[in-house]
């Protein structure tokens, strides 16, 4: 970024996290993390501070002597480095760091300002630390995760960089930067907060956008396909519902069919007198729900996404840890911002919405592979020779079972708080856990719509219509097509889906 900034945005992030701009921050925001700074410094020379002169959790009940207070913030870090399972992707990590700096840069927390250079600069060299995925009961923050970042922070632990997992003092020497030094709290300040769950979730918001896109360009095509009535979509008709996010869904449908000549208008076909004699109709007065009420379905979804996206960039820009600095009325605050109910229930609620959206999407499939539901094309869109060819048919299988992983996977994390810390944690988010969860029904989600544009792509050659869709979802044809031709002969197909999955996840819309 050309100009430092003092607030964090969605747009923001995502350049950072894909597009390779650095962060950078203005002078007014290095002024107030000084003067917060100073104040604590001073202000708790003579008072009792939790984390300061305490010690941590249930042990805040026991004094820390001003000789060993140094000491205390080092302890924090290595003792609670516990985390355990599979390393957290680079992706994640970083838009974890993002959001750590995110919450110094409020002034809040009276750390060094060394910190928060140091910390941007692993975001900008990509100095990515080794964080286990498992450890976090969202309460007092992130700790465990936490303290892992905090640990190649203090030049100990192991961080990602190049491509190789290096030790985090001879990354630091490499580059000429020093190792963190604690100055007053940085060590509780550094492991105390949502951060973590922030991060994941803000991926998981990231690439959530991008599907439900993708799962509104989906559903134009199969209506194409099946050249639906239009009036589904109408203004007039969705308006009535009252519901914002039906409406936009439906505006979106409009807007991408706008130029297709496959669907069909009400008013040709049944409204023009012709057919006051016919007694069967061929084609489907009224297409499947999974067709025809697609604003209805994806309209809550297009809400949970969009009150993720408010509440994720509110928590990136919010001092999250404890206690927390008041330069102005000259006092310290304890209380619980570290608490992650927020990012808990926002990832719940979009793990359940993607859920219902890949649920659509695999019964759209369905629908183009049952030939006695479509009546227009073969089974499992097969080009081949029946009997001797199958087309996608095994590919449902994988769509169908991840679609049910899914299921299982939206059972909600935010109710499931288990008291912990000597009942010092009595009541807990477990937002991390539930940020994993939605992670993994995201990468799930996306592995079935790669399938089912494999299925769309083809069903518009069976029909030989490739020439009558809008001109965006020809655009979308062609872009498949130009890396998955279409096939008639049998042929492993895991290949397929993964680089069509890397299509749908890269895309620029």
């Amino acid at each position: 970024m050309a100009q430092g900034i003092d607030y964090i945005s969605l747009q923001d992030i995502k350049k950072i996290l894909f597009d390779g701009e650095k962060l950078q921050f203005n002078d007014d925001v290095f002024r107030r993390i000084k003067d917060s700074y100073d104040f604590l410094e001073n202000f708790s020379k003579e008072r009792i501070i939790y984390g300061i002169n305490t010690g941590f959790g249930p042990m805040a009940q026991y004094r820390v002597s001003d000789e060993e207070r140094i000491q205390l913030q080092y302890n924090i870090i290595r003792s609670h480095s516990t985390g355990a399972g599979d390393p957290l992707p680079d992706l994640y990590v970083k838009a974890a760091m993002i959001a750590r700096v995110g919450t110094f840069v409020q002034g809040e927390s009276g750390v060094h300002p060394e910190l928060v250079e140091l910390l941007t600069s692993f975001i900008n060299n990509n100095i990515i630390p080794f964080i286990p995925e498992h450890g976090s009961v969202g309460a007092s923050g992130d700790l465990v995760q936490l303290a892992h970042m905090a640990l190649t922070l203090i030049g100990e632990g192991e961080v990602f960089y190049e491509g190789k997992t290096q030790p985090a003092s001879a990354v630091l020497s490499k580059l000429g930067l020093k190792p963190f030094g604690i100055h007053v709290r940085e060590g509780l300040s550094v492991t105390n907060g949502t951060s973590f769950m922030t991060g994941i979730g803000l991926v998981n918001l990231i690439y959530s956008q991008q599907l439900l896109k993708w799962a509104v360009y989906a559903s134009v095509m199969v209506n194409e396909i099946a050249s639906s009535y239009d009036d589904f979509m109408n203004e007039k008709l969705n308006k009535v519902r009252r519901q914002d996010g039906q409406q936009k869904i439906a505006k979106m449908m409009r807007d991408i069919s706008a130029s297709s000549s496959c669907m069909r208008k009400r008013e040709d076909y049944l409204y023009d007198n012709a057919h006051s004699t016919t007694s069967v109709f061929t084609h489907k007065v009224q297409p499947y729900y999974s067709l025809r009420c697609v604003p209805q379905i994806l309209g809550p979804v297009l809400e949970v996404v969009e009150n993720a996206e408010r509440v994720l960039v509110n928590e990136v820009n919010s001092a999250t840890d404890n206690p927390i600095v008041d330069v102005e009325n000259k006092t310290v605050y304890h209380g619980g911002n570290f608490h992650g109910d927020y990012v808990s229930f926002e990832m719940d609620k979009l793990k359940i919405a993607l859920t219902k959206m890949t649920m659509l999407m695999e019964r759209q499939m369905n629908y183009l592979f049952h030939d006695r539901i479509n009546g227009i094309l073969p089974p499992f869109v097969n080009m081949g020779v029946l009997g001797l060819n199958y087309g996608l048919q095994a590919s449902q299988f994988t769509a169908t079972s991840t679609t049910a992983e899914c299921q299982t996977l939206s059972n909600p994390m935010y109710v499931h708080s288990i008291p912990n810390n000597n009942d010092n944690q009595d009541v807990v988010s477990m937002g991390t856990n539930s940020a994993l969860l939605a992670k993994r029904v995201v990468n799930n989600s996306y592995q079935v719509m790669a399938i089912h544009f494999m299925a769309i792509v083809q069903a518009v050659d069976c029909l030989k219509i490739q020439d009558k869709l809008s001109k965006e979802t020809k655009t979308i044809y062609d872009e498949i097509r130009a890396f998955f031709p279409v096939f008639k002969d049998d042929t492993t197909k895991y290949q397929d889906i993964a680089h069509v999955e890397e299509y749908l996840k890269t895309k620029r819309f």
